[in-house]
């Protein structure tokens, strides 16, 4: 089989892509090709300053794109809410919303009072797919697609208790790949054509560690060096789940080579926990009360 790269992608012309985290790394390298491909895509940063050099670079390589900024900090829930308001205000569909951005080899907690791998990662994610829903709900063919990790092998989750304990960034990934396939489970469920995939980068070499301890950024980043990941390569996965035609609801894409660190994408397989529906529902109902939102399937 052929590999599968960026010439692969449809075009995307009439589309409108949300990309979290699009100022840098494999969201700004998945912003960049869905743009040339022509959908009008969302940066969604943190940092306003560096998503606006980010657009004005997609701008660069694509002039004729559309390219939006809007603020969101994962970290604190009522950024997510305005920032669920403010796509709302300037679009009236989302055919793709991609749950990139992330945060790593990181201790605190985020503005609600959550541990922060697990508040970011996660709950900033299932607040803001929950709070702009509707509008993929009504585009056929639309599509939610989250990213996780290699690292989703290690994680545990306690749902009496989820955002503590050892093992923070496993347990955030392992906590993407869950809402992913119960999300789906409801979307099948409501008889929705939105779908909700997962992708993983493999080992890449991407800004997700600068704000972690020497300790843990040094080797992770020696590792994606190691085996030539760079954002472009750890963006496939992505680029794959979001608009390959033959891709599925459910269907969770990564590297397809030695040990998924490193190779073109192709379908992957979680973790057996990842697939536990009963864990899935209770996140699910767990995440719902901390984030006050509530889906609309």
């Amino acid at each position: 089989m052929k590999a599968w790269t960026e010439e692969n992608i449809p075009g995307q012309r009439g589309r409108t892509a949300v990309v979290t985290g699009a100022n840098t790394g494999i969201g700004l390298q998945t912003a960049r090709a869905l743009a040339l491909r022509g959908a009008a895509v969302v940066l969604a940063c943190r940092d306003i300053a560096k998503a606006e050099a980010a657009a004005a670079r997609i701008r660069g390589d694509a002039p004729q794109a559309t390219v939006d900024v809007v603020r969101l900090d994962l970290g604190a829930l009522a950024s997510v809410r305005a920032a669920a308001g403010e796509i709302r205000a300037r679009h009236d569909r989302i055919d793709l919303l991609v749950n990139n951005a992330g945060v790593t080899g990181l201790s605190g907690r985020t503005e609600d009072g959550f541990e922060i791998q697990f508040g970011v990662n996660h709950l900033g994610h299932f607040a803001l797919t929950g709070l702009v829903l509707d509008l993929l709900l009504t585009v056929p063919g639309s599509r939610v697609v989250t990213v996780s990790s290699i690292g989703h092998r290690f994680g545990r989750i306690d749902t009496d208790d989820p955002d503590s304990g050892a093992g923070a960034y496993a347990r955030s990934k392992l906590a993407n790949l869950l809402f992913t396939y119960e999300l789906q489970r409801r979307l099948r469920t409501a008889g929705a054509s939105t779908a909700a995939l997962a992708a993983h980068p493999g080992g890449a070499t991407t800004e997700v560690f600068r704000y972690s301890s020497p300790w843990f950024r040094v080797p992770n980043l020696l590792i994606a060096r190691l085996f030539g990941r760079t954002p472009a390569m750890g963006a496939l996965p992505t680029l794959r789940a979001a608009t390959d035609p033959e891709a599925a609801g459910g269907d969770y894409y990564g590297p397809g080579g030695l040990f998924e660190i490193r190779g073109y994408p192709e379908r992957v397989r979680a973790a057996a926990r990842a697939h536990d529906s009963g864990l899935g529902q209770r996140l699910w109902e767990v995440s719902q009360r901390l984030t006050a939102v509530t889906y609309p399937v």
